[in-house]
């Protein structure tokens, strides 16, 4: 059975496996950019705390994935928590460390301008640099979902979902006839989508970010 022949009578069960390594993906990356901009905005006016936040994320980022699933195991179980819980920690790095830095790069006399109008703490925040800084946000939140989704395929060891569980079966099976149909099918696959995710923030960042700011 040749690579297309094989596509073709595995279509559905490849369907969903790239529907739920999408769905997780896109899940994780909500909450990891929930919790990266929060941690941003906490840490970007302090200098020790803005380094404790990259630190510190990017201390999670040097663990070995497939060790941080195995620990994971343990606490956890099997599935879709051990999946959640790495991917999100995964993801953090680059949210955190673009939010801070696109806040700090927010033109001081911008603020000011905001606080002589009267605005509130909250109000500058959400209305004046959060805005101005979102175009290296949305760089990290790219970034991360590229990561993501290559970290994604090792939760097929803790049963998770996705196309890792095709190359694990293919790499499982070496040298039975659809092995490597199978590691291309996962592989191709999951470069497939971190196409599509990318296209898709190109689009939000042409819908979100002004011309000026972009220029």
């Amino acid at each position: 059975m040749n690579f297309l022949e094989y596509l073709g009578s595995h279509r559905q069960q490849l369907l969903t496996d790239a529907y739920q390594h999408a769905s997780a993906v896109f899940q994780c990356m909500v909450v990891a950019t929930a919790i990266g901009v929060v941690v941003g905005v906490v840490t970007y006016r302090s200098e020790w705390a803005g380094n404790l936040a990259t630190t510190t994320t990017s201390t999670i980022l040097t663990m070995p994935s497939l060790a941080m699933i195995g620990l994971l195991i343990p606490i956890v179980g099997l599935g879709v928590p051990p999946t959640v819980i790495a991917l999100t920690l995964y993801g953090l790095l680059p949210i955190v460390r673009n939010a801070i830095v696109g806040l700090r790069g927010v033109d001081p006399s911008l603020v000011d301008a905001a606080t002589g109008i009267g605005m509130s703490r909250a109000a500058r925040l959400l209305r004046v640099e959060l805005p101005l800084a979102w175009p290296p946000i949305l760089t990290g939140i790219r970034v991360s979902t590229q990561m993501l989704m290559g970290i994604a395929a090792i939760a097929a060891y803790a049963s998770g979902p996705g196309l890792g569980n095709e190359i694990f079966r293919g790499l499982a099976s070496l040298g039975s006839k659809n092995a490597l149909n199978q590691v291309l099918a996962g592989t191709i696959g999951i470069i497939i989508l971190a196409l599509l995710f990318d296209a898709a923030y190109v689009l939000i960042g042409r819908l979100t970010i002004p011309r000026g700011i972009r220029a």
